[in-house]
């Protein structure tokens, strides 16, 4: 059910109406969207309508025509969202990962596209160092080669914290130049790891979102054949990266220990592979509230310089005061694995398991109701 909130800069009967359907579960909507922050300086009304954004149809664009549209990833954005709406000028969306976005279309009509790229870097580098620490704590003491599949904000963010720790990092990405970091085959990192974390987006081989270098089951078979059995293998991208039925089998073989946030069949999961993973969390590796407010000021920055309009809110003043400091947790492992306990997270989801699955709803109320933790200061 849409949500309607008008809000009105004036009564005069010439200002221009800025219209803005908006996911309702954008973090601080309201903060950064309202009259104050996009209408006074023009004197123009703006009308906000929130809607779940599963709930973002062709039939609620072409009623309401409006000129913006804010989603995140659960909102397909293409030829079919948008065919009978002559009105969008700017789809923003506050996510890293745009493979729910024909850019390509939006393009053709001319339509602006933001993304927030880098918003939950460290959030989801932070989930991927605790998890690891939380299955190996020995590693805190002991070199660990962690290999990272996909070198973007994400991975060169993780790469860092791991050479912080006095980790050997091995990477791949085969879209970048050889660097320090992105220095191995993706051969290599999978045979030679103790670790191994996947940071890339989902791609095929033709159509929307096709590369040279295609993700989609990435980590297939094969892949997890040459792996080492007492790998840890963990994803944090995007679910379609590692072929679920693969991973099933070769679990079913190794035992090995397997940390997903994201799953091929988001947002269902069946009990079957979850009582195979080691943790398991619901698509919530970047929800911090840190990363939430950085990707809603990204887009209404964005979205700002699109109409002409001067920003006048910063993240920094709605965040409480934080003392986690990287410098000082870095140097004591308890302290860090207690600062995100990640098995709260997981058991969570294991207790939303009824008639042999995790129902979409109810993996989508997880993501809803989750109570944002916070990044360490890096």
């Amino acid at each position: 059910m849409a949500d309607t909130n008008f809000t009105k800069s004036t009564d005069a009967p010439n200002t221009r109406a800025l219209t803005i359907i908006a996911d309702i579960n954008i973090a601080s909507l309201n903060d950064f969207f309202n009259v104050e922050t996009l209408g006074a300086e023009h004197a123009q009304t703006v009308n906000i309508i929130t809607v779940a954004g599963r709930e973002i149809t062709a039939q609620l664009l072409a009623d309401v025509q409006p000129d913006v549209l804010l989603i995140r990833s659960v909102t397909p954005v293409n030829a079919a969202l948008l065919a009978d709406n002559h009105s969008v000028k700017f789809v923003g969306s506050a996510t890293i990962g745009t493979d729910h976005v024909d850019q390509a279309y939006l393009a053709e009509r001319n339509i602006i596209f933001a993304n927030a790229a880098g918003c939950s870097k460290h959030s989801v580098a932070q989930y991927v160092v605790t998890s690891i620490l939380t299955l190996r704590p020995q590693y805190w003491q002991q070199p660990l080669v962690l290999g990272i599949i996909g070198l973007g904000n994400i991975g060169s963010t993780l790469a860092q914290y791991a050479a912080d720790l006095g980790w050997q990092v091995l990477g791949y990405d085969p879209l970048l130049p050889e660097s320090k970091f992105n220095n191995a085959s993706f051969d290599e990192v999978i045979a030679q790891s103790h670790a191994i974390s996947l940071h890339v987006p989902l791609t095929h081989t033709e159509g929307m979102n096709s590369s040279p270098y295609p993700t989609h089951h990435l980590i297939d078979g094969a892949a997890l054949a040459a792996m080492p059995a007492d790998t840890i293998l963990i994803n944090s991208a995007r679910g379609p990266v590692i072929d679920a039925a693969a991973l099933e089998a070769n679990i079913d073989k190794t035992a090995r220990q397997v940390v997903l946030d994201v799953f091929e069949h988001e947002p269902q999961i069946t009990e079957q592979l979850l009582s195979k993973l080691t943790i398991a969390t619901p698509h919530i590796a970047g929800y911090t509230l840190e990363g939430k407010l950085r990707g809603t000021q990204m887009i209404y920055d964005a979205l700002c310089e699109q109409f002409n309009v001067t920003p006048t809110l910063s993240m920094h003043q709605l965040l409480p005061v934080n003392m986690y400091q990287w410098s000082e947790l870095k140097h004591n492992a308890d302290r860090l694995v207690k600062f995100y306990d990640i098995m709260r997270d997981d058991q969570l989801l294991r207790k939303k398991v009824s008639d042999g699955q995790v129902s979409g709803a109810d993996f989508d109320q997880l993501r809803r109701d989750y109570h944002l933790r916070r990044e360490w200061q890096a």
